[in-house]
């Protein structure tokens, strides 16, 4: 079995001046990633109201399937005009960790 997990740091748009209008961007993105059969959730920046941190993990019996799917939520998520993605961090996780 293993575990794979990414955080995506992302810079919303500037009009993003409330926390209400963040939660705006981010419950699309959020159920677009949940196609993918991944647990998702904001896992940081919650007082900020330009920036988000959205984490992923995803549990496969294999690693190259973990990598393919945290590789289309990555693509996924460079690939939306609104948002612009700063940085993500990944970690694979196996049976030996």
């Amino acid at each position: 079995m293993y575990t794979e997990t990414a955080v995506f740091d992302l810079l919303l748009p500037g009009d993003s001046r409330s926390l209400k209008q963040k939660r705006s961007y981010l419950r699309p993105i959020i159920a677009m990633l949940k196609k993918f059969e991944v647990s998702v959730a904001e896992v940081g920046f919650h007082d900020l109201h330009g920036r988000a941190q959205v984490g992923v993990a995803i549990v496969a019996p294999d690693p190259a399937q973990a990598r393919a799917v945290i590789d289309t939520c990555e693509n996924q998520m460079a690939g939306r005009p609104e948002i612009e993605l700063l940085s993500v961090r990944r970690r694979l996780y196996g049976d030996d960790d």
